[in-house]
Order: C-alpha cells, then structure tokens, then sequence
C-alpha cells in the first residue's frame, strides 16, 4: 500500500532528510519533523519557503507529484511588496520572461491574508512607506525559485512564500511544522 504525508513546511527547514551542508551545520530538516521511515519528498521546497510537501514511499507517485512534464498544479500564497497592477497581474497570467526563458501561462488573483495563517519566524522585513499584497498564483512548472523571479520581473518581490497546494492536496487544517497521513 502506497504510503503519502502532507507536511506543513515551516520557514528555514531543508526539504530533505539530512544537511549535506557545511561541516557542524545545525540546519533543521524533514527528520526534525518527520518519523516516517522509506518516505521521500515529492519535489523540494526552498529553505526559505513554507507550506505543502509530499512526500511517499512510491518512487512512481514521487516522479509524477515533482517532474514539470506532469504538468501538476502548485497554488502558492505570495505576500509580495507593493500592489500589483492590473498590468503586473496580466503578465503574471501571460508568462513572465526569467533568463531561462518564458515561463507558461499561471493563474493569479489578488487575495486576503490567507485565513489561519501561522506566524512566521523571523518575521518578513516590513517597510512603513510601502505597502504589501498577498496574491494567490498557481503554476505548472517548476523552475528553480520560479514563482520568486515571477514577482520580482513584474516588479512586485515576494516577501514571504507559501505553497498551498498541490494538485489535489492542499494545507488546510494542517499546522506549520505538522504532518498527516493520506
């Protein structure tokens, strides 16, 4: 039987089991969390990102939740600096030119703060003189930091990342730094 965990990425964890990182690095990762043995993440997430990872001990299921050809659906909560015009939203919609090329069509809509949102620790940079916006995006790629360099060549950078959901699975009632079984 196919085993599949949703967990709540918190913000400075790595998407993986161990840090292959700098000698006496104390950085948090999945096993801080996560006792679930033969389980592997379906995709990555930035350290600097949080929300929704799967992760399954179908290496099948793992290729098809993390490969772009699939094509599956990634919703992401984006706080991003300033308020995004109707131009800057319409680009977004269109594809945005990244050194690597154009990215495909994404969906975007202007939302509220997402309901129930966890605190982040640290907290975002907040600057008094410019306001911030929170964007609901869906894409079906997944090119490094790609929804980061989206809003940023729109002119509108993110302040703090969440992915929401992932095809069908989504974060709802699942605390930051909790997992379940599906």
């Amino acid at each position: 039987m196919t085993r599949v965990i949703l967990f709540n990425k918190p913000f400075d964890v790595l998407s993986q089991f161990t840090d292959k990182g700098l000698e006496g690095s104390k950085r948090r990762t999945l096993s801080d969390f996560i006792d679930a043995p033969k389980v592997y993440p379906a995709g990555r997430l930035d350290r600097d990102s949080e929300g929704l990872m799967v992760l399954t001990d179908d290496g099948k299921l793992q290729a098809r939740v993390a490969d772009p050809r699939h094509k599956m659906a990634k919703t992401y909560w984006v706080q991003v600096e300033g308020t995004p015009d109707d131009a800057a939203l319409e680009a977004l919609r269109k594809g945005v030119k990244l050194k690597d090329g154009l990215t495909k069509p994404s969906k975007v809509q202007v939302i509220d703060e997402p309901k129930d949102l966890w605190p982040r620790t640290p907290p975002i940079r907040v600057r008094k003189s410019i306001p911030d916006t929170w964007i609901s995006l869906t894409i079906r790629e997944g090119r490094n930091r790609q929804v980061r360099r989206m809003t940023a060549a729109v002119g509108h950078p993110t302040l703090r990342l969440i992915r929401a959901q992932i095809g069908d699975w989504h974060l709802e009632g699942l605390e930051s730094g909790a997992w379940r079984d599906v």
